[in-house]
């Protein structure tokens, strides 16, 4: 079965004027999120570490009607490449109002703790460090705006832990205390921070977990996880609930998790 990008995306213009910075977003969640915040209004800066794939995905957006967009080649680790990100965005596009934390990798597979140290430190350092480094360079311009909004991509994983993928699922659950702290400190400044949880999204990513003949291979997760609506979720899901997130609509939410996961219990 071949992943889809769209599923019935509904929008309105609610990012009218908002200037949208999307970490690694050339396919899968990071590129429907960008594809609904610009078709919602926003002017979109996308960025990953291959070109190629950045003008591909410009060139994507831009046919689906999105006229302000732009982005550039960056390792979202390199403290070099953050300011360059934050300043291309602010030579283009004169400000930023929000910050999707997209970006993750995950390295290692097998038991925790037979993750070699310097694996251990480059998840930390990608997939925690660098949404961090990028709110604090953010910080400022959204403080001259009035405000703005950050959102994080963690993982249904941050509280289930999964086995095999332990040491990459401790960085997400991480994310989720990252997120209840800069929510508390940033709040006097107006800016609002959540992070959202998906369960296993349909993309290239997660192919190998539920690829196989026909439908039996998606079929097969979502009993053995006991999904109950029935399906895996898409790219779209995420985007639909990042676009909420980053607009009026939720401005009395902050510090929250959104878990999307089709009913896969998470907590209590």
């Amino acid at each position: 079965m071949t992943y889809q990008m769209d599923r019935k995306m509904s929008t309105c213009r609610r990012l009218e004027g908002k200037v949208a910075i999307v970490t690694a977003a050339t396919k899968g969640i990071g590129l429907a999120i960008a594809e609904r915040l610009g078709c919602e209004g926003a002017a979109i800066v996308i960025c990953s570490r291959n070109k190629k794939n950045v003008d591909d995905a410009i060139q994507y957006l831009r046919s689906k009607g999105i006229k302000k967009v732009d982005g550039l080649a960056v390792h979202v680790a390199n403290a070099e490449h953050q300011r360059k990100l934050i300043d291309y965005t602010i030579d283009k596009f004169k400000k930023i109002d929000i910050l999707i934390n997209n970006h993750g990798i995950n390295p290692a597979f097998g038991h925790i703790l037979e993750v070699e140290d310097s694996i251990w430190d480059k998840l930390f350092e990608v997939n925690v460090k660098a949404g961090w480094q990028l709110t604090k360079l953010v910080h400022p311009h959204m403080v001259k705006n009035g405000g703005g909004n950050i959102v994080f991509n963690a993982s249904i994983g941050a509280y289930k832990s999964p086995p095999g993928i332990a040491a990459y699922a401790v960085t997400k659950t991480a994310l989720l205390g990252l997120t209840k702290a800069l929510a508390n400190g940033l709040a006097k400044d107006n800016i609002r921070v959540n992070a959202i949880a998906p369960g296993i999204i349909k993309t290239k990513m997660s192919e190998m977990l539920w690829s196989g003949d026909g439908d039996q291979g998606e079929k097969d997760v979502v009993d053995n996880m006991e999904v109950p609506l029935g399906r895996l979720g898409t790219p779209s899901d995420c985007a639909g609930t990042v676009a909420f997130l980053v607009s009026d609509d939720a401005q009395y939410i902050t510090g929250e998790t959104v878990v999307i996961a089709g009913g896969v219990q998470a907590r209590l």
